[in-house]
């Protein structure tokens, strides 16, 4: 029979000293540099082929608005089209159709968070009547979240050395690190639409604010 080969690796507690295990979170913010905005048209009319009708033509002009606001096609998709009918319920009376509901919705994602507002109220003017959003997020993280890691590390060692002084020892080395969850600045809270209070000509505005970055790491260390 053939002989197994053994291999060996450290263990993750070692034989020798105290073993501490550091939770801990690194942070960092940035500013949101993108806006996902959902904009739809409702339309109601007696008939479904009149509901559709107008839906798709109240939309048309919705889509021409965003293209000449510069949208581009990848940042401009539909996301929902509907058609359901209306009714009116009567006591002791079975429902009776009143009337047809369309809705046609896209989601907008606005890489100028700051021409966002501007963008909708021209979506408003071109028949435009449900918005919801926006959703504010980091398009490219990846650096923010390198930065909260490093955080999270130097926040572990910065706790191991308090322990382990205040236990009379020394960190050692670090055994074993683990990234147990991160938060990219994704969408969260939706904020509130602004508009500047007693003007005529008055604007949406959008405040992006920042994000938290976050990264939580698991780090073992050895202290003796």
């Amino acid at each position: 029979m053939a002989q197994a080969v053994q291999t060996t690796v450290e263990p993750l507690v070692p034989a020798q000293g105290t073993v501490l295990d550091v939770q801990a979170e690194g942070r960092t913010t940035r500013v949101p540099d993108l806006a996902t905005i959902r904009a739809g048209v409702v339309s109601q009319a007696p008939t479904a082929a009149a509901a559709l009708s107008d839906n798709a033509q109240r939309m048309a002009r919705v889509i021409a608005a965003l293209k000449r606001a510069g949208i581009a096609p990848r940042d401009l998709a539909t996301s929902n089209v509907g058609l359901s009918p209306q009714y009116r319920y009567t006591e002791g009376q079975a429902p009776a159709i009143t009337g047809y509901q369309a809705t046609n919705t896209v989601t907008i994602r606005f890489r100028e968070v700051a021409r966002a507002g501007g963008v909708l109220d021209a979506l408003v003017a071109q028949g435009a009547n449900q918005i919801d959003g926006p959703n504010l997020s980091i398009d490219q993280p990846e650096a923010a979240l390198n930065e909260a890691r490093a955080d999270a590390v130097k926040q572990a060692r910065a706790r191991a050395e308090l322990y382990a002084g205040a236990a009379g020892m020394k960190v050692v080395r670090i055994v074993s690190i683990a990234e147990t969850g991160q938060d990219a600045g994704g969408p969260g809270p939706q904020p509130v639409f602004m508009a500047r209070a007693m003007a005529a000509d008055a604007k949406t505005e959008i405040a992006p604010g920042e994000k938290d970055v976050t990264v939580s790491v698991s780090v073992r260390f050895l202290l003796q």
